[in-house]
């Protein structure tokens, strides 16, 4: 069977939301939006590639850091509006140079902060 991007359930905007998780760990890395252009270009480089809302352009994860995420599979959850990017994880993949962007937690009504940012 031939996957079909327009099979997938975008919002208003054309998007889907995506996890990002690290394929040998489990760990939640990240949360981004893709477009059916980033899911096949995803799909056809093997890097993973979002939808910028904020710039309303592609980004190619790691292409300015070098914290590339590598494709190691790419699920469809079951209503078909969500996608899970299972990946090979070079370096930090937040902004906040930290492995992950959940890098807080609400506990006992406060705010921690659970990972400081890579070396």
């Amino acid at each position: 069977m031939t996957f079909d991007v327009s099979s997938l359930k975008y919002d208003s905007n054309g998007l889907i939301p995506c996890i990002a998780q690290d394929h040998l760990s489990g760990e939640v890395l990240m949360f981004a939006w893709m477009n059916a252009e980033a899911v096949l270009q995803t799909l056809q480089t093997g890097r993973v590639t979002y939808w910028s809302r904020s710039r309303q352009s592609f980004w190619i994860k790691g292409e300015t850091s070098g914290h590339v995420q590598k494709l190691v599979d790419l699920r469809i959850d079951c209503d078909r509006d969500c996608l899970l990017a299972l990946v090979d994880q070079q370096g930090p993949a937040c902004h906040t140079n930290r492995r992950s962007c959940f890098y807080t937690a609400v506990r006992d009504g406060a705010e921690v902060e659970l990972t400081k940012p890579m070396a």
